[in-house]
């Protein structure tokens, strides 16, 4: 099974670039996408060329904001949006595939902010999301996809020094926050099969940033420790474009 998660950056946008041809030459069994930036109704017109998927969208209240979507080849045998926490559940970032044997789980993490100003509530998002992750996993393992707005160690952005507790992505409390996922039973697939390869997923548009490779890599799959044997290639698609993220990739024996 080949698992895809993209961060977008408006579904709209990217539509209009070389998505589709893209999209048939990726062939996902499954794709999951972050920041649509659109309400239910525009993303399913947008991505209505795609047939053959069963198609779920978790909207913003707020338009233009956010968002997510997933597209599956198989049907699940059930879909949950958000986490069921008031406090978080008008931004459209999560939406939950159930599947016979695992749970498929794509978001859209809150970013920090500017001036850091969300970084309080991102602390709370993320004790409040691992909550729902471990209720979760006690019922078969979970497979976690999307941007999570943290760049976990050095290796994961070019200027770690400089960005350190200045930038969001890389404060503490963020890092924290990753770090406590993985103590609860949760792997980082990549960086378990590639623990030394300098690879990025964001780029700025800024200063030519992607063109000089000035990157984070801050979008994951994580997975439950069980399922690590079974997963066949875990790679970052950095040779597509139209966003400022590009794709990543898990293939899966499931």
């Amino acid at each position: 099974m080949k698992i895809i998660s993209w961060n977008i950056n408006g579904v709209r946008a990217i539509t209009k670039k070389d998505f589709f041809g893209d999209f048939t030459k990726m062939d996902p069994d499954i794709i999951c996408f972050q920041e649509t930036k659109a309400q239910d109704d525009e993303v399913k017109t947008a991505l209505s060329k795609i047939t053959q998927y069963h198609q779920y969208y978790n909207s913003a209240a707020r338009k233009g904001y956010s968002g997510v979507a997933v597209l599956s080849k198989m049907e699940p045998v059930a879909v949950t949006y958000d986490m069921g926490v008031a406090e978080h559940d008008n931004e459209g970032r999560v939406i939950c595939l159930e599947f016979e044997t695992f749970f498929l789980v794509n978001v859209y993490v809150p970013n920090s902010g500017q001036q850091l100003e969300r970084l309080d509530y991102r602390k709370t998002w993320d004790d409040d999301f691992q909550s729902y992750l471990i209720n979760l996993k006690k019922s078969k393992p979970v497979i976690l996809c999307g941007d999570l707005n943290v760049a976990h160690r050095p290796i994961d952005l070019k200027n770690d020094k400089a960005n350190y507790n200045k930038t969001a992505g890389y404060t503490q409390i963020e890092i924290d926050g990753m770090d406590n996922l993985l103590n609860a039973g949760f792997v980082d697939t990549y960086r378990h099969f590639h623990p030394d390869i300098v690879a990025y997923t964001y780029w700025s548009y800024r200063f030519k940033a992607r063109e000089r490779n000035v990157g984070w890599r801050i979008d994951y799959f994580l997975v439950s420790e069980s399922l690590l044997e079974k997963i066949k290639n875990v790679a970052i698609l950095s040779e597509y474009y139209g966003s400022d993220h590009c794709p990543i990739q898990l293939e899966i024996e499931l």
